[in-house]
């Protein structure tokens, strides 16, 4: 049977309705790989640089002028190795290297064994002496007196006794009825009774004064001595504790547990023996720049003159500085002068024995004007074949300026040629060509 024409009409072309997905999966990766292409060439396209940039200002009045630059080291102001005062063996050690402490803070420990025992010993010693001076002091207690008493009384009856017995004998000797050897006997009796009696009389004045002043005395002194060893032995004992004498930073730390700490001198190059000091500590707070300067520069520098001080380490940061001391002969070996700078304003960057330039600034005339031109940072001006030049930032591109330097100063240079409020480039990434887009920042 024959289709019906309309019913050919309502037959799918399955042909092309595969064609038409097939040109749409074309469009669309097209599409995707040019926006692909986009984002990589948006991704990849020149960018601005990032520099780190100044703004120049007309000088003030107190900028100083530089004088003289010298480059030296930073010490502390006091550097203190704290020893001990007795020799022991270390058992304990409470610090390290780079701690803070404050006054007072216990360091390290010693044993102590010995040194206690010490303590005891004397203060035995001194109870014994406090004891013997006690009985000297309160004298005789009254059972003494009164058997001292008695003792007299009984002498003094017997002497009574003995004299009545030598006058009856005197009687009967002179009407011859006694021979003289009974009358030299009797005598004899009443001569003893006598001499013990004036014996016991003084045994009893002594009781009743006490001791005398001299015994007490003596005794005083002995005591004395005995406080003396005990307070000795506990000055030890006390010495075993080892404290810091001032507040500070631990710059070293040069005993360990189990060494032997002496009092005595030790020499520092002997290995295995006994130390001489267990740490080293200074305040870095208080801290200068020393300087050997060169005799023919030496008279330019006077006491309390000012100075900027910088450090290899930070070259942008600077200190305020002042001469506080000069050697008072100089080396002549060296021919230089030997000062030190104080840093008045000392931060927890600055080490000792860090490299550090002092730039010292000429004394400012009162009321004195400043100098024309604008105060341009040293990391801002470049040279070339002796002209100088600075790169500055103007519309967000680089721009090259020349400059003409009057004047140096601790901060910088006074330069004529830009104007005031000119954004100078002081640090960039790497180098700069004119006309390169740059945005001002902060770099590392």
């Amino acid at each position: 049977m024959t289709p019906a024409p309309n019913l050919e009409r309502l037959k799918i072309d399955r042909a092309a309705l595969g064609a038409r997905p097939r040109r749409r999966r074309r469009w669309l990766w097209l599409a995707l790989a040019l926006a692909a292409a986009l984002a990589l060439w948006l991704y990849l396209r020149p960018g601005a640089t990032v520099v780190e940039v100044a703004r120049v200002e007309p000088p003030t009045p107190g900028t100083g002028q530089v004088v003289l630059s010298a480059g030296g080291y930073i010490v502390a102001h006091h550097t203190i190795n704290v020893n001990s005062k007795v020799t022991g063996r270390v058992a304990w050690v409470g610090v390290e290297r780079g701690d803070q402490v404050r006054q007072g803070q216990v360091l390290v420990r010693l044993e102590d064994q010995e040194f206690r025992a010490q303590v005891v010993a004397d203060q035995g010693a001194v109870a014994a002496a406090q004891a013997y001076l006690a009985e000297l002091t309160h004298g005789s207690r009254p059972q003494e007196i009164a058997a001292a008493q008695a003792n007299l009384q009984q002498a003094q009856a017997t002497e009574r006794n003995h004299r009545l017995a030598l006058d009856r004998t005197q009687a009967l000797f002179a009407k011859g009825i006694v021979p003289k050897s009974q009358l030299d006997a009797d005598q004899a009796a009443y001569d003893a009774s006598r001499q013990l009696a004036a014996s016991l009389a003084q045994t009893l004045e002594l009781t009743q004064v006490g001791t005398r002043p001299e015994e007490i005395a003596r005794a005083q002194g002995a005591l004395l001595q005995a406080q003396g060893n005990l307070q000795y032995a506990r000055t030890l004992l006390d010495a075993t504790v080892i404290r810091a004498p001032v507040g500070g930073t631990i710059l070293e730390r040069t005993a360990e547990k189990g060494e032997l700490i002496t009092a005595q001198f030790a020499s520092a190059v002997e290995t295995g023996g006994p130390q001489g000091s267990v740490v080293t500590l200074a305040d870095l707070n208080d801290l200068q720049v020393e300087l050997d300067i060169s005799q023919n520069d030496f008279g330019r520098l006077h006491l309390h003159q000012p100075g900027i001080v910088t450090t290899d380490a930070f070259p942008d940061r600077r200190y305020q500085g002042e001469l506080a001391e000069i050697a008072p002969e100089a080396n002549r070996q060296k021919a230089t002068v030997q000062v030190k700078v104080k840093i008045q304003n000392p931060d927890s960057r600055l080490r000792p024995d860090m490299n550090a330039t002092v730039q010292f600034l000429a004394d400012q005339a009162p009321n004195a004007p400043p100098p024309a031109g604008v105060l341009i940072p040293l990391a801002a001006i470049r040279d070339r074949a002796g002209a100088k030049y600075v790169l500055i930032l103007a519309n967000g591109r680089v721009a090259e300026r020349p400059i003409q330097v009057t004047a140096d100063r601790a901060l910088g240079s006074i330069a004529t040629g830009i104007a005031p409020g000119t954004e100078v480039i002081v640090k960039a990434p790497g180098e700069l060509q004119p006309g390169q887009r740059v945005v001002a920042g902060t770099l590392p």
